[in-house]
């Protein structure tokens, strides 16, 4: 059965968003879903799924959550193999061995156009860095990620599409994860 990796958006962030990482495993088990696993407190669920349509994942998780946490949230599913190419195409091999913690990597809802990567290219005015390819973008932030103005909402608006965001840290221990369930 395939390996999935589930990202939520902006939870356990404030006082509306909180998800309880047992509760989301129960909830994943309550779906169909099978062998759930959570990473931190931030929303990272790791799972098999006889379905292979991770847009219907995606929106079964995000109304399971809804309706029975009454939190809104997107919900980001990845197979495996498309962690496994994220983590292979990382244009930032240094950053993520000097200064993990600032290379970040979005998942996003679609692939944007070609103008929309330029526009976010453009829209950089520190000394940040961004790479994008299909469905995620790297992004370093080498003064911090607090200070910068390359927020999440700038980022999402150049591109025309939503996304979340977690750091290399956190990728590769997701993958790890992954591996173990799978």
């Amino acid at each position: 059965m395939p390996v999935y990796i589930g990202l939520l958006r902006a939870v356990n962030v404030g006082g509306g968003t909180q998800v309880p990482m047992a509760r989301l495993r129960d909830l994943v088990a309550e779906v169909g879903l099978e062998d759930g696993r959570t990473l931190l407190q931030s929303g990272n669920v790791v799972f098999r799924s006889r379905t292979k349509d991770a847009t219907r994942i995606e929106r079964t998780l995000a109304r399971a959550i809804f309706e029975k946490m009454e939190v809104r949230t997107e919900v980001f599913v990845r197979s495996i193999e498309e962690w496994r190419s994220i983590l292979s195409g990382n244009p930032f091999a240094r950053e993520s061995q000097d200064d993990p913690s600032h290379l970040l990597v979005m998942v996003l809802r679609h692939a944007p156009a070609e103008d929309r990567w330029r526009a976010l290219t453009a829209a950089i005015s520190g000394r940040e860095r961004v790479h994008g390819s299909g469905r995620h973008v790297y992004l370093v932030y080498p003064d911090g990620i607090g200070r910068s103005r390359l927020t999440t909402a700038r980022i999402e608006s150049h591109l025309g599409t939503v996304g979340t965001a977690r750091n290399w840290n956190t990728v590769n221990k997701l993958a790890e994860l992954a591996a173990a369930t799978g």
